[in-house]
């Protein structure tokens, strides 16, 4: 009877505590408005990872379009007489091929293109064929002519547009075609209707509707994906790929700028990197280059981070000294990097600004960062930053200059590095992490105690990584706690990247991703969702935000954050339910007079955390927004179990 009366005594204080757990008192003090939140804070990293690139954000459909990957028809199918030939008129890109009658009329001379994954085509959309081509020398007669078919999945052709080639020296056509209907893998085809011989170079199709409209340009829907998250800071070209394999595949912004038609192939490392995602036919065309990039990021309104090799190799993919540039014979890298400043910032009359206004640019790209090196490590590293960053202060003292903290989040290498950083004078330390959820729930209070005296913190590539790579509710929400802690530490941490950002669903390298595609839908993953939230509330300055006298990083599984949006008047509230039952959360606002305020919840949560959103469900998962009022200084609210809630209330 005793045992029977102690347990259930037990049991009844066990439900009492649990009751008093489920409620937390939470005070915001809107009185001293803490550190600045940089305009910079949320942002977007680019890599040609995934196709993200070409066959991605890069509106070009045609794959090896100038004949130069080292399978020389790679992507083509020919038929007839073709020849593939390697003096062409472009320096950088020498090869093109020449069609020849093949004697018969019921004979046929051509090639077809399969695409990155197919020539992919919607109903009633335009699209614009162009090509470099002449009639050789030798010919005797100056007019040729080609016939152009979009060629669908089914084998009918979908429409066709014909060419008159009418000089001996080479010139850019184009035409416009309209689709008939969809069509995910069609392809283009190519017949030499002439009898005689015609030369074809830089064979190329896109989109009439691209990002903006241009003619080298981005697909529209994945560039407005990034709108959408307004992004403060864009970094770009990588990654991995900046390194290269070896130092001749390094990313080198100054192949990737200048006429499109001459800039030259470059092998992707993401082809080889993973045999088990293996992809020869992928490569890197330069199209989408660092004119580009940069104007992408005055398209989104972001600060351009552009990322430049340090002469290390991929320490992954190489020994300790190997494939390195010795660090006295730096000085042409430690040049390329000067010449990107001048690239994007120098006027006219400078030679690499003048570059720029050539190309259709003539005000500067107002560059503030740059980052040297990606993800080294050991002494190699910083010994080989010092002169970039004894050149680049001498010539451009207002320029910040980002350095690596290596591979990981914490252990050997990183406790190596951030004293080299710091010791180096580095303006922001650039920190990696790919980690399981178990990581992001223990780092809630990670920055909390960072120096800060030292250099500011760019959290440049992170992803929460469950078990089965997946872009789940799950890895989302434990993302959205880990941001609570870049918040409330925004006087240390300036920047943030989620990473990789694009991934195409056939040709895919690395998972999670942010967003996915295929060649005519796209799909915003649910973490890209979170990232979306803290980018539209990213407050002015940080407000202090206690649970008695501490702030919430974990405690009963609850994450949270608080600013001042100073601009709007608003103050924002972000809190991060990680507990599998509802919690009840009493906000108390210091300083703030007692009045009725109009409020608005936006709120994400899942019945279960493997959900995912996918191409055919897009908005499974997507934020829900619903209108409160808020009277007093005091609020109450409700979080569903495993739930993110960002409230905004009007001040």
């Amino acid at each position: 009877m005793r045992k029977t009366t102690l347990l259930a005594l037990g049991l009844l204080l066990t439900g009492i505590v649990k009751m008093a757990d489920a409620q937390t008192t939470i005070t915001v003090d809107t009185r001293k408005p803490g550190a600045p939140i940089q305009p910079t804070m949320y942002g977007i990293f680019f890599e040609d990872i995934n196709y993200g690139a070409d066959g991605g954000l890069y509106a070009e459909m045609i794959k090896n379009r100038s004949f130069e990957f080292p399978q020389r028809l790679m992507g083509w199918n020919s038929f007839g007489l073709v020849e593939v030939r390697n003096d062409g008129p472009f320096e950088r890109n020498p090869h093109y091929v020449r069609l020849t009658w093949p004697g018969h009329d019921h004979k046929h001379t051509g090639l077809e293109n399969e695409g990155f994954f197919g020539v992919s085509v919607k109903h009633d959309e335009t699209y614009r064929f162009s090509v470099w081509a002449r009639t050789p020398a030798m010919a005797s007669n100056n007019r040729e002519s080609i016939r152009i078919e979009l060629v669908g999945a089914d084998s009918e052709v979908l429409t066709r547009a014909n060419l008159t080639i009418d000089s001996k020296e080479w010139k850019k056509y184009q035409v416009e075609m309209k689709a008939p209907r969809t069509d995910a893998k069609a392809r283009l085809r190519l017949f030499l209707t002439s009898k005689g011989s015609l030369d074809l170079e830089h064979i190329s199709l896109f989109p009439t509707d691209t990002w903006k409209q241009r003619e080298n340009g981005l697909r529209k829907d994945l560039a407005q994906a990034l709108y959408e998250l307004k992004p403060g800071v864009f970094r770009f070209p990588g990654g991995c790929i900046v390194e290269g394999t070896d130092l001749k595949t390094r990313y080198d912004w100054k192949k990737s700028v200048g006429p499109v038609e001459n800039r030259p192939l470059n092998e992707n490392r993401w082809q080889y990197t993973f045999p088990h995602r293996f992809f020869p036919d992928y490569y890197q065309s330069y199209g989408m280059g660092f004119y580009e990039y940069f104007l992408l990021s005055e398209d989104l309104g972001a600060e351009p981070l552009p990322i430049v090799s340090v002469g290390l190799a991929c320490q992954f993919q190489n020994g300790c000294c190997e494939a390195h540039v010795a660090v006295g014979e730096l000085q042409d890298y430690i040049q390329d990097a000067l010449d990107l400043i001048e690239f994007a910032n120098g006027d006219a009359s400078t030679k690499w600004g003048k570059v720029r206004a050539d190309m259709g640019h003539p005000a500067p790209f107002n560059l503030k960062f740059i980052g040297v090196g990606n993800e080294q490590w050991g002494p190699e590293y910083p010994e080989r930053l010092e002169p970039f960053m004894k050149a680049i202060r001498a010539k451009y003292p207002t320029i910040r200059i980002i350095g690596s903290s290596g591979p990981g989040s914490e252990g050997k290498d990183f406790d190596f590095l951030w004293p080299e950083m710091k010791r180096l004078k580095v303006d922001l330390v650039d920190e990696h992490f790919y980690r399981p959820e178990s990581w992001f729930l223990a780092q809630g209070a990670r920055y909390d105690n960072y120096d800060r005296k030292g250099p500011k913190v760019f959290a440049g590539e992170y992803a929460c990584h469950p078990k089965n790579r997946k872009n789940n509710f799950e890895s989302a929400l434990m993302e959205a706690a880990f941001m609570t802690g870049l918040e409330r530490n925004a006087d240390i941490v300036h920047m943030a990247t989620y990473a990789p950002l694009f991934a195409h669903v056939e040709g895919w390298q690395w998972r999670p991703d942010l967003i996915w595609f295929d060649n005519l839908r796209s799909v915003k993953s649910i973490n890209y969702y979170v990232q979306q939230l803290y980018g539209h509330y990213p407050g002015t300055h940080v407000l202090k935000t206690l649970s008695g006298k501490l702030p919430l990083t974990g405690q009963n599984g609850l994450f949270a954050s608080s600013v001042l949006d100073k601009t709007k008047n608003k103050l924002i509230l972000k809190i991060a339910n990680t507990n599998d039952t509802a919690r009840t959360v009493n906000y108390i606002f210091t300083g703030l007079k007692a009045a009725e305020r109009p409020a608005t919840c936006i709120r994400m949560t899942s019945p279960d955390l493997d959900w995912e959103n996918t191409l055919d469900e897009p908005a499974k998962v997507i934020p829900v927004e619903k209108a409160l009022k808020m009277t007093g200084n005091t609020f109450q609210t409700e979080l569903p179990a495993q739930s993110f809630t960002v409230i905004i209330i009007d001040l």
